[in-house]
């Protein structure tokens, strides 16, 4: 399992390597247009005198005669300070100062990384106080916005700075535990990607580099302290500050995004009584906001823009009377408008999981959740997610329970719901539950997938699970049938089911299992 384990994460730093170097040419058009254009690049004292590179684009013309509101943009994790540059000019023509900045511990910038810890946040109020200082920018009407990491900065310092008026955070997190530490999972692949691109591009302090070893490890001793890390960089953890504070809140995610998984930025966005709007959209990590980055034209920085230009200039352009919660489906080209997030799946429907089944753990099926980034890609440019055969699934591995084929179209919208009655012959272990869209071949699409994992239950003891998968938006089409998948390993996940392990499912009469489908009201 070590060597395994050591592979994917070679594999997947060599994927982002890749990655950040295209990122870096395409970078370069927008760049040399907006040096064009009068862009300051500029040097920041942030928290303690930490050096930031940042650059600065104005209106034309501007004089110092006349105050524009300001927009600040934190970079994305492990990506130069050239990331935004043709987003800020966009926004620069239509009337803000825009202050684009590396954060510490990347790149040229000052420091080691902190993942948006105290010191990023007290960066990020400096940047803001330098701006004010040293740019014809307003201090009553301040914005951030930012891909990512710069997303989850953005927030944490709205809770901390009452200046910042809106905010628009970008395939973002707010709570980073149950964004990579999901059903207390580790994603090993979101891990590694993250890991990769900080030893690339920056430098891990001690600290990180320790959570990194823990998480990897599966060091349970170390467990709560990695819990405490992760509340103290999660928005979630400010809620009451933010609505205390104000700001208005745009959050924008996808549905495939298997680094910060969209389930927990729509938790955050319930907690909210601010004035706010949550965007879903087909994708993975940032791929819904990268051809806006390289200047094309894009529906998140567009709706970006309006959401600035409503509650930053006051402008009475609609997009505080639109219903709130915009989703697009996987498999249809269309946004639907909710009023709430409850309003998504109002509809529920059981799948039963009945009959008892055991399966033997530590073999992968052949169901599973796909590769990070390019499965969720595929999916979004071409709608193939990652496909199984029903009928070859081996069933000494996989448990595997079907629907009925419907006789009409269902509008799968929201989090998918799993209970069952689980009995192992270990104390640790792991399941990993899928839902799939099955066709007359029997060939399964996959809708939404989830990992669970305990320890220290008393082996031959049956235990209530009860599990949400990934949130998602697809349309089954009629005559197919859903299908329930659960088995032990997945490459995007550790699991942790000692060897000869056993899974036992079964469904009570007084607790019968299922899995709760959430349906569009038609």
């Amino acid at each position: 399992m070590g060597n395994h384990r050591k592979a994917l994460r070679t594999t997947a730093v060599g994927a982002l390597s890749a990655t950040l170097v295209a990122g870096g040419v395409l970078g370069t058009a927008p760049a040399t247009q907006a040096a064009s254009n009068g862009i300051r690049f500029v040097d920041i004292a942030g928290d303690g005198g930490t050096v930031l590179k940042g650059n600065v684009v104005t209106p034309a013309g501007a004089d110092g005669t006349h105050r524009y509101p300001l927009i600040v943009l934190p970079t994305s994790w492990g990506l130069p300070q050239i990331e935004y540059l043709a987003q800020a000019q966009k926004l620069a023509d239509s009337g803000y100062v825009v202050v684009t900045y590396n954060v510490r511990g990347f790149w040229q910038s000052g420091g080691e990384i902190e993942v948006a810890g105290p010191p990023d946040v007290a960066d990020a109020s400096r940047v803001i106080d330098w701006a004010l200082a040293h740019t014809p920018s307003d201090a009553r009407h301040i914005g951030m916005a930012g891909v990512s990491y710069g997303a989850g900065i953005s927030l944490i310092t709205a809770a901390h700075d009452r200046r910042v008026k809106a905010v628009a955070a970008l395939s973002g997190w707010a709570d980073l535990i149950d964004s990579i530490y999901s059903g207390r999972t580790q994603h090993v692949q979101a891990a590694a990607l993250l890991n990769g691109a900080g030893a690339l591009t920056g430098r891990p302090g001690p600290e990180l580099k320790q959570v990194f070893k823990d998480f990897f490890a599966s060091n349970l001793a170390k467990e709560p302290d990695m819990l405490a890390w992760g509340r103290k960089r999660s928005a979630d953890t400010y809620v009451g500050q933010l609505n205390k504070n104000g700001p208005a809140l745009m959050l924008a995610n996808a549905w495939g995004d298997t680094v910060f998984p969209p389930n927990q930025y729509a938790d955050f966005y319930q907690k909210l009584t601010v004035p706010k709007r949550l965007e879903l959209r087909p994708g993975d990590h940032a791929t819904a906001e990268m051809s806006g980055l390289l200047g094309l034209p894009n529906d998140v920085w567009t709706d970006t823009g309006r959401w600035f230009d409503h509650y930053l200039k006051g402008k009475d352009n609609g997009i505080d009377r639109e219903q709130p919660v915009q989703l697009k489906s996987r498999s249809t080209g269309g946004y639907e408008g909710y009023p709430d997030w409850k309003s998504v799946g109002r509809t529920q429907k059981k799948i039963d999981l009945a009959g008892t089944t055991t399966i033997h753990a530590n073999v992968d099926s052949g169901a599973d959740g796909g590769v990070v980034f390019l499965s969720s890609v595929l999916d979004q440019l071409v709608r193939v997610p990652p496909i199984a055969s029903m009928p070859l699934l081996p069933r000494r591995y996989a448990a595997v329970w079907q629907s009925q084929r419907y006789a009409e179209a269902q509008h799968i919208r929201g989090t998918a719901k799993l209970h069952t009655t689980l009995t192992p012959t270990e104390e640790s272990g792991t399941l990993v539950a899928y839902l799939y869209d099955v066709g007359p071949l029997g060939l399964g699409k996959l809708v939404s997938n989830a990992p669970y994992t305990w320890h220290g239950l008393t082996p031959g003891k049956p235990f209530g699970v009860d599990l949400e998968l990934f949130s998602t938006a697809y349309d089954v089409p009629a005559g197919h049938r859903l299908a329930v998948v659960v088995d032990t390993v997945d490459p995007l996940y550790i699991e942790h089911n000692p060897s000869g392990a056993q899974l036992t499912f079964s469904s009570p009469a007084g607790d019968p299992s299922y899995l709760s489908v959430p349906l569009r009201e038609n």
